[in-house]
């Protein structure tokens, strides 16, 4: 990795910013600049921030760009330190080498194909804030960038024990109100975090590759008594998975996840199953099922303290014929 000399660079003796922006960038040069626009665009006056980019061996105009901006930076930018990989090396280690050099009391993660929306910053920062000592990781509501759909508004697990995109925004006034929904997990496309607790955990596991670092992230987080939200107030629209390579070793990165995770996301899964086996029960009644249905909506009535135990058994049942397909096409590369 080598920094690239930056005239709006902060001196060394400038008192730390309170914010920390780190963009990582791998091609998609068209996306980055209207981001980067965007994010000016948006910024609150006054802000104390620095922002980071760090190229993750682009192949298209961006090291030439990078180059450009680094000699001229654009009037009214953020004091700014661009750094270059010496190749491809992947979303989790370009997020650790820019965050080792970041200065701030927050850090902010930001993909380079988002849309940043006015009023998207300050939810986050309150968000953050309203949750004290006890804050982990803090993301949005992030929409389909092509179709306006919400794409994200936070990381929740199947029936199946699988993490995946929340996609419908809570009904319960006390979340709407206080803007701020607890999850297990948000996605690093757009995610603050202290500087402090990034420290502690040691950043991103750089054994995934472009999937599943952002998720082992907040367990992590979680495991270490904080708590993940999403701020509902912050908006931004994502062009999703839009750099090249992003879903090369998906199998890997969720198998990796599954062994390290495997009983927190099994616990993570049974209301999912409840509900999932509610519904179903609703649309097609079988006798056979009869007491796992009443133990299953009694549990979610909160009469009852734990769920049945088939939702266990069956999760875990699921888990195990995933384990079982992985093992099939990945061998031993987890």
């Amino acid at each position: 990795m080598r920094l690239l000399p930056c005239r709006s660079a902060p001196p060394p003796e400038a008192p730390p910013p309170r914010l920390s922006l780190i963009v990582p960038l791998h091609n998609c040069l068209g996306l980055t600049r209207a981001m980067l626009a965007s994010l000016h665009a948006t910024l609150p006056p006054g802000l104390a921030a620095e922002l980071l980019l760090i190229d993750d061996g682009s192949t298209d105009g961006t090291p030439a760009w990078l180059e450009e901006i680094a000699a001229r930076p654009p009037p009214g930018w953020l004091p700014l330190r661009i750094l270059v990989n010496e190749g491809n090396r992947g979303f989790a280690v370009s997020n650790n080498r820019a965050a080792a050099l970041a200065r701030g009391e927050l850090l902010l993660l930001l993909n380079n194909d988002l849309v940043l929306l006015p009023g998207w910053l300050e939810p986050l920062l309150a968000a953050h804030r309203h949750l004290g000592a006890r804050a982990g990781l803090v993301g949005n509501v992030q929409l389909d960038a092509a179709t306006g759909a919400v794409d994200h508004a936070g990381l929740e697990l199947t029936p199946q024990g699988k993490p995946v995109h929340t996609r419908v925004l809570p009904r319960a006034r006390a979340a709407r109100r206080q803007g701020v929904r607890i999850m297990p997990a948000v996605t690093g496309a757009c995610l603050l975090l202290s500087r402090a607790l990034w420290e502690e955990l040691g950043g991103f596991d750089e054994g995934y590759v472009n999937g599943g670092e952002d998720i082992d992230l907040g367990y992590r987080a979680r495991a270490a008594g904080r708590v993940n939200a999403v701020a509902l107030r912050s908006v931004v629209r994502h062009h999703v998975s839009s750099s090249p390579g992003r879903k090369a070793r998906d199998e890997q990165n969720s198998r990796r996840l599954a062994l390290r995770w495997r009983e927190q996301l099994l616990a993570d899964s049974l209301v999912p199953w409840c509900r999932a086996q509610l519904a179903e029960a609703w649309l097609q009644p079988d006798p056979q099922d009869y007491l796992i249905t009443l133990r299953t909506a009694t549990f979610l009535a909160g009469l009852r303290r734990a769920p049945p135990p088939e939702a266990g058994l069956r999760v875990a049942r699921a888990m195990q014929r995933e384990f079982e397909r992985w093992d099939a096409i990945c061998g031993q590369d987890a």
